[in-house]
């Protein structure tokens, strides 16, 4: 028998969120009436489409095969409103961008602001995330990463090289022995990523220095940051935060300069909407320049 796009809407919900009460929060429904819904969608397909445990909601066999077909109706969903609709003047609708919380404090919201004041009718959400974002259960709808994936049905788009510095606030420098040479760091306290919780190779800045020991650490970028504006230590930080720290300085500049980038990660399938192409050129050449303009400040 045919299913409705709304049956899969829910089926695709409950894919992504593992449970009812994750695919209810994203369709705004009762999970008790997500839970029927599937159980009804089951049982007119005759057979079980996810393996329900304490876990949550795994897709059984024919769920991953069921699965799909239904992000193709999607698609397929998504195109069909936009070609109806039209291209308009203007972006409309909500559009999710999952970025590392670097990104995602320092150069996103300015960004992003400037996307939403060209377009009104747009609702942008920014998820900041001290690790990778899934795709592949919508945990967004397109991603910055700073190291290009490998698996996965997914677009990848290199947007720009940014650059990081030892950097210390003047405080702290003030009241510690200096520093002249890579042998001093050992004398001085160390902030950083917390090392079994760096979730991208990239991100591993202390151990391309030598450095084996993390003073004070934490996954999240913000708190390294303002740790560092507080006067607790030496840090690895993106040029682009430093305009926003006055009270924070480069150390050994010519010796420890790293160079990273930042990629646009996308659902294959999304690059036939002409919405999220308009959108994530925006972005893309938004972030072009703003890592210049802040660079340049540094």
């Amino acid at each position: 028998m045919a299913q409705s796009w709304d049956d899969m809407r829910i089926f695709l919900s409950v894919a992504r969120g593992e449970s009812l009460s994750a695919a209810g929060r994203v369709l705004r429904m009762d999970p008790a009436t997500v839970g029927r819904r599937v159980a009804r969608l089951e049982q007119t397909l005759g057979t079980p489409l996810f393996a329900k445990s304490p876990q949550g909601y795994a897709l059984t066999e024919a769920g991953a095969r069921m699965l799909r077909h239904a992000e193709a109706a999607e698609q397929a969903m998504q195109a069909a409103n936009e070609a109806v609709a039209g291209v308009s003047e203007g972006l409309s609708g909500q559009i999710r961008i999952g970025a590392p919380d670097g990104c995602a404090n320092f150069l996103l919201p300015q960004v992003c602001a400037a996307i939403a004041r060209d377009n009104p009718a747009l609702e942008v959400q920014i998820v900041a995330l001290p690790r990778v974002v899934n795709l592949s259960k919508r945990e967004a709808d397109m991603a910055i990463a700073v190291s290009p994936p490998t698996a996965g049905r997914l677009s990848v788009q290199k947007i720009t090289d940014y650059h990081l510095h030892l950097a210390a606030s003047r405080s702290y420098l003030d009241r510690h022995p200096p520093i002249t040479g890579l042998a001093d760091l050992r004398a001085h306290q160390t902030v950083g990523y917390i090392p079994d919780m760096v979730f991208d190779k990239e991100l591993d800045y202390l151990a391309d220095l030598g450095v084996t020991r993390v003073d004070l650490a934490s996954n999240s970028v913000v708190v390294q940051f303002q740790w560092l504006r507080q006067g607790a230590g030496l840090g690895i930080v993106h040029d682009f935060a430093l305009s926003s720290a006055p009270d924070m300085v480069t150390v050994l500049r010519d010796e420890i300069h790293l160079k990273r980038a930042f990629y646009l990660v996308r659902h294959s399938d999304d690059r036939r909407l002409e919405r999220m192409n308009r959108f994530a050129a925006a972005l893309a050449e938004g972030l072009r320049r703003e890592v210049a303009r802040l660079e340049g400040l540094a």
